[in-house]
């Protein structure tokens, strides 16, 4: 049998508060963490309770959570007040990724499979003559 559930319309206006409030809170940014000590309760709940359909609004205050550390990871990352490896790897969270492309076709040529006359010319070889 599970045990009951902690979540109550107070914890909903604690993470609606901390929504509001993260600043004021200590954090720079809104986190699920963040949100977890102010409920006093594990994260893993916080990603179980947004599962369920009888959660609806505690769901979207997590996503508005999401959306709001996005947006500041992004204005402060290129604005530079913001730790770039932190900012970095946080919007990992949320798609953003670092791409190296690599030229495998060899667009200017140079890697271009070469044929057998390519080496050794695309002339025939001469014949020759009977003395």
């Amino acid at each position: 049998m599970a045990r009951p559930t902690k979540y109550n319309a107070e914890l909903l206006e604690i993470a609606k508060d901390y929504l509001i409030n993260y600043e004021e809170l200590g954090d720079v940014v809104p986190t699920v963490a963040g949100l977890a000590c102010e409920l006093q309760i594990n994260k893993d709940t916080i990603y179980d309770w947004i599962k369920h359909e009888d959660k609806h609004e505690f769901s979207v205050t997590v996503k508005e959570i999401a959306h709001i550390q996005e947006r500041k990871l992004v204005s402060g990352g290129l604005s530079g007040a913001m730790n770039s490896m932190i900012t970095k790897l946080l919007l990992n969270n949320h798609g953003y990724s670092e791409k190296h492309v690599v030229d495998n076709k060899s667009s200017d040529g140079s890697m271009s499979p070469k044929g057998f006359n390519d080496f050794y010319g695309a002339d025939e070889p001469e014949e020759s003559e009977d003395l």
